[in-house]
């Protein structure tokens, strides 16, 4: 045995008389201490998970930034750029409604409780009622929103509505508004399910995926903006492409972290399974707390759409602005606690 085993023999020994005999002679009993050697090691991996997902957040906020600048030196804070920011906020609304807000904090609690239980089949089975589930109804509001596109900029843009049935200035607006919505609605579909396996991945730890995957929708309107939009009479329509193919590139790329997590699994309906309906009777009053901020932010929309060009983009850019510090600590912080409270 050379000198360095020696030692570490030496020190296992009087850790094990320190942790067995010493200290429980002063009446400080091993499960106490078991417990807040947990809660140090937790905390710090949590730490190191925060500064994890602050840092790709923090990539992902600057590129956002940039993209921001890109997008307003090439329309500005015109009618193109009214149109677009608003076919951009209704899919993402409802993303931030159902998806990434209310289902994930309703989905994560239950996901950690089935996958500490250790049992990987109950977990893969909750895996694919709660996609296959969550999918239909995607579907279904995609398609009426691709359809609908006119009702739906109606319902949200109704100064433009007005405009056009009365032959205004803004009539213009509505038509290319109803436009882009049939391509950016399909975005609602794509992250959705990014949101739900980012959700899986940060139950079982892997938080810098998650959090670097929204960096491809930036730079796939980036480049739209510069590939695509100069080549077109009405450069918004390359934005929105760009959007949805953010939405497809975000998808794939969390597939094959899935696969190797052994989590990648084919949905089924579930509505009336166990834990897809424990996920259903948390999410309501999620959505309640999520609706909240999320409806102001659409009826600032709605009432923008009768005042003058720009003030869509006057409020899209100062929310940009607004958000910047929120998501790159807040939303960071919640994303990594979330799994370990819900334990």
């Amino acid at each position: 045995m050379n000198i360095r085993q020696t030692n570490l023999v030496g020190t296992c020994g009087i850790t094990r008389l320190i942790w067995r005999q010493i200290l429980p002679a002063f009446g400080l009993e091993v499960t106490f201490l078991s417990h807040l050697y947990e809660v140090f090691f937790v905390s710090k991996r949590l730490l190191r998970s925060g500064l994890i997902v602050s840092a790709m957040t923090l990539i992902s906020r600057v590129l956002g930034l940039v993209r921001d600048v890109v997008v307003a030196n090439l329309m500005g804070a015109g009618a193109a750029a009214d149109v677009f920011f608003f076919a951009n906020k209704i899919p993402n609304f409802l993303r931030r409604l159902f998806a990434e807000g209310a289902f994930s904090q309703a989905f994560v609690p239950v996901l950690t409780e089935y996958h500490s239980s250790g049992d990987i089949d109950k977990t893969r089975q909750l895996i694919a009622k709660a996609s296959g589930t969550l999918g239909v109804i995607v579907t279904l509001v995609t398609l009426v929103g691709v359809l609908c596109s006119g009702a739906v900029t109606a319902m949200f843009g109704a100064g433009w509505f007005i405009d056009w049935l009365n032959g205004g200035p803004d009539a213009g607006k509505f038509e290319l508004a109803s436009l882009l919505l049939k391509i950016t609605f399909p975005y609602l579909w794509f992250i959705t399910f990014v949101a739900l396996s980012g959700a899986i991945l940060n139950t079982i730890g892997k938080f810098a995926v998650s959090s670097f995957t929204p960096v491809f929708l930036n730079i796939a309107i980036i480049g739209c903006a510069w590939l695509i939009s100069p080549n077109l009479e009405q450069p918004e329509i390359g934005l929105a492409i760009g959007v949805f193919l953010g939405g497809f590139i975000q998808f794939v790329f969390q597939l094959p972290f899935l696969a190797k997590a052994g989590l990648l699994v084919k949905p089924q309906w579930g509505w009336n399974d166990p834990g897809v309906t424990k996920i259903r009777k948390l999410m309501l009053p999620a959505i309640f707390g999520v609706s909240v901020s999320q409806i102001n932010l659409l009826l600032d929309t709605f009432i923008a759409s009768f005042l003058m060009t720009g003030s869509i983009s006057w409020l899209y850019y100062s929310d940009r602005l607004l958000e910047f510090p929120l998501r790159l600590f807040g939303i960071a912080i919640a994303t990594v606690i979330l799994p370990a409270l819900s334990r």
